[in-house]
């Protein structure tokens, strides 16, 4: 059965079983303690309203994540819309709880913490960097008061020390020092961004996630953000997931590149070898859809749209629109398979064969759609 020739009957939740997982249960996983960050089996599922005026559908944001990321390592997080990735950067910092599954921090479960131990181990080991600068950045408060407010919320230093600690974040993230007293909405775009990454320096994280740093910029300042997160990450030793739509800028940032769908990791591989690498079809995809221009390819087609997270496909959800699957893909999700390299994992019945040119699968999708 191709993926052109599954119907609405075949999707069905089939496997997916967390949805009747009490919110917030958390269950006992593996932790490495060398790790920074370990995930182990994290789900997150919401409630949404339906047709009814009783009747709540789940939605399975995430399901079954396990990621470790280690000190001073950048993470790249790449896929489509709903895919799972601001859901994944909110769990990391403990923003999100998980529905089940942990979130260790230093090999310490945050949700068997205290809540006042839980704040002040995330609010002093974890920053993070929203989409929209404008939004993210209370409009009614002086540059000054926004980089103040987590020194005066964690209580670090004297009054002194904290002023002298804004003035070294500004001059850490290029800001004139003029602009200290100005509103957000006096700065540019650019600006707005440089502030909202200095907040999220303000206690010397080790982790910094950032959340579609540049989306919302102009193209013409997004190079001078993108170099200075690079720049802080190695002058400060800083860890950093960085979460993307722009998957050739993932690539040229990270050293590791996680790709996600329909809330699911389903290949993990070093940034050096995604590009042609790669063993998951969705994986090459995605990258087949941004080419370098020394070398242009059609891209992959994907038929279909996404499939509905609260009516996710049994077996593999990425099966409705590949064009490789068959009955074995709605039959279960298939676990995790080691390439040569053990940093180089994937989740497909049917990876793309090691070596194998991305266009080869040009061609094989498209032979594989003909009448």
């Amino acid at each position: 059965m191709s993926a052109s020739e599954t119907n609405a009957d075949d999707v069905s939740t089939g496997d997916v079983t967390v949805g009747e997982v009490t919110a917030g249960e958390v269950t006992a996983g593996p932790v490495d303690p060398d790790a920074l960050v370990t995930l182990s089996d994290a789900h997150v599922v919401h409630k949404a309203r339906s047709g009814g005026l009783f009747t709540r559908d789940k939605v399975y944001a995430l399901t079954g994540a396990d990621l470790t990321i280690a000190p001073g390592e950048t993470v790249g997080v790449v896929g489509e819309s709903g895919c799972g990735k601001s859901t994944l950067a909110k769990v990391l910092v403990g923003v999100q709880r998980p529905t089940s599954g942990t979130v260790a921090f230093r090999g310490r479960d945050l949700w068997t913490m205290t809540p006042a131990e839980r704040r002040t181990t995330i609010g002093a080991g974890t920053g993070m960097i929203f989409q929209d600068p404008s939004t993210a950045l209370n409009r009614r408060l002086p540059v000054r008061q926004i980089l103040r407010d987590p020194l005066d919320v964690h209580e670090r230093g004297t009054k002194r020390e904290r002023e002298d600690r804004v003035r070294e974040l500004m001059s850490l993230v290029g800001l004139p020092r003029a602009l200290t007293d100005a509103l957000p909405g006096q700065l540019s775009g650019g600006q707005r961004q440089r502030v909202a990454i200095a907040r999220a320096l303000a206690l010397d994280p080790d982790l910094v996630v950032a959340d579609e740093p540049t989306s919302a910029l102009d193209v013409s300042v997004r190079a001078q953000i993108l170099n200075l997160l690079l720049d802080l990450k190695e002058r400060l030793g800083l860890a950093l997931v960085f979460v993307s739509h722009d998957i050739q800028t993932v690539r040229r940032m990270s050293d590791r590149v996680i790709t996600m769908y329909l809330g699911r990791i389903v290949e993990e591989a070093p940034a050096a070898d995604v590009t042609d690498g790669s063993r998951h079809p969705y994986t090459r995809a995605l990258f087949s859809a941004t080419p370098g221009l020394l070398d242009p390819i059609d891209p992959i087609p994907l038929v279909g749209p996404v499939p509905s997270a609260t009516r996710p496909p049994s077996g593999c959800p990425f099966r409705t629109r590949c064009w490789k699957a068959n009955e074995v893909c709605a039959e279960a999700m298939p676990d995790f398979s080691a390439t040569s390299r053990p940093e180089h994992r994937y989740r497909c019945h049917h990876p793309v064969e090691e070596g194998e040119a991305t266009r080869d699968l040009v061609r094989q999708s498209h032979s594989s759609r003909e009448p």
